[in-house]
């Protein structure tokens, strides 16, 4: 059974309905981990803990974009409804929401690259993260990666995670491969309540 500390914080990777199913870029069966998000969060506002959330925030020319010679369809335009989450995701008031991807010339898979997400953390004295969100092996593979080099203790929320999967199997690798860097994965019923 895992319990959350006072120096724990919740972090959710790019729930955005570009990322859901009949977005630009859904993921398949990303709105599936929706109600287990939903139940971390509470959890963590219950607790007077932090809540912080990565959003994909590109402006229309990002290099990101197959116009831009980039992998991936426009996607997540700046305060487009398809950079939003959707409307049954509430997000909590408390929450910090943390922009990325906002230089045209730089793709931002990670929450922490361009972003002051680190600092954020730093300044509350976070030492352990709680990450979950899409997609397994783009974005929040890369901020679990960068968590942990940065020094932090992360829990992978096995169950509020999904992969594009552009390769078969993408996600499990990925999934192997943040675990094998230090992630320690956690489902929501072994988390004390």
């Amino acid at each position: 059974m895992e319990t959350t500390a006072s120096d724990d914080a919740l972090l959710i990777v790019d729930i955005q309905n570009d990322f859901l199913p009949g977005g630009a870029l859904g993921v398949p069966g990303g709105e599936r981990i929706l109600p287990v998000l939903s139940e971390y969060l509470n959890r963590f506002l219950a607790r007077g803990l932090p809540i912080f959330l990565t959003r994909d925030w590109h402006p229309p020319n990002h290099c990101s974009f197959q116009q831009q010679g980039g992998p991936w369809p426009p996607h997540c335009l700046a305060g487009s409804q398809g950079a939003l989450p959707p409307d049954h995701f509430p997000v909590p008031a408390s929450a910090v929401i943390i922009y990325k991807g906002i230089d045209p010339d730089q793709d931002a898979y990670s929450g922490f690259q361009g972003t002051a997400l680190h600092r954020h953390l730093q300044a509350l004295g976070i030492r352990r993260l709680f990450i979950g969100g899409l997609a397994t092996d783009y974005c929040v593979f890369n901020t679990v990666k960068d968590a942990l080099a940065l020094g932090y203790g992360v829990c992978l929320l096995t169950d509020a995670i999904k992969a594009v999967n552009v390769k078969p199997d993408d996600g499990e690798r990925a999934e192997q491969e943040m675990i094998h860097l230090g992630a320690v994965p956690i489902r929501l019923e072994a988390l004390a309540a």
